[in-house]
């Protein structure tokens, strides 16, 4: 549970099947304990949900031969030597150009590099795009962007409005991608999830929930 300057209690179910529980500063324990026991029975739904698509992808080895995703699709990485080092992608391979070819460590880094230089790009043109769904595109413009490696969450907009969003978005479908662009947006206006907030999103993007349910299937 994490305390925050909120008037209500928010209860969210991570794709882990882990819950968090944000609650106002001065909420007595009493009172979120009540609350949280009356949403078991949500809690429950929303982890079997996710309990559908777990066990989670496997931890990455950066061998050669292994798949990794890149806006949805698998490609199979290769290894080789090269200088300058870098990454290129050439059909249906993550080629690794390495001055040490046989350090995993290397391998890694680069391709990590690589993966957060193409979230960055493909971030800032899809935030452009969906800025277009709202009515007054500028009202809902983020102060800036952050792209960041995050355990629990796709994305979130911080309290000063900037867009924080998952590197790993980047391996996932551009409509899924969207939708987790546009969720956040929708926080400009409406901070908690309630009423409100989904008949914003409701409105700008009517099958948020089947984007949603391909995201976590494809990065489970």
């Amino acid at each position: 549970m994490v305390r925050r300057r909120r008037k209500t209690l928010e209860i969210a179910v991570e794709p882990d099947t882990s819950v968090v529980v944000a609650a106002p500063v001065d909420a007595p324990v009493e009172a979120i304990a009540e609350k949280v026991r009356k949403r078991a029975a949500w809690v429950r739904r929303k982890q079997r949900f996710f309990e559908q698509y777990l066990p989670r992808t496997p931890e990455r080895r950066y061998v050669p031969g292994e798949t990794h995703l890149y806006l949805g699709r698998q490609y199979r990485l290769k290894v080789t030597y090269g200088a300058p080092q870098g990454v290129r992608m050439i059909r249906g391979f993550l080629i690794v150009e390495s001055r040490q070819p046989d350090r995993i460590e290397v391998t890694r880094r680069l391709l990590e590099r690589w993966y957060r230089d193409q979230a960055r790009k493909k971030f800032e043109e899809r935030l452009e795009s969906n800025l277009k769904r709202f009515p007054d595109p500028d009202a809902f413009r983020p102060q800036g962007l952050i792209v960041r490696s995050l355990e629990r969450r796709w994305g979130s907009l911080s309290p000063s409005g900037r867009l924080v969003l998952n590197r790993r978005l980047i391996e996932a479908p551009v409509d899924t991608i969207d939708y987790v662009i546009t969720h956040e947006l929708c926080h400009t206006t409406e901070p908690h999830h309630g009423g409100a907030f989904y008949r914003l999103l409701d409105r700008v993007m009517p099958d948020w929930s089947t984007r949603k349910e391909r995201l976590e299937r494809t990065l489970a």
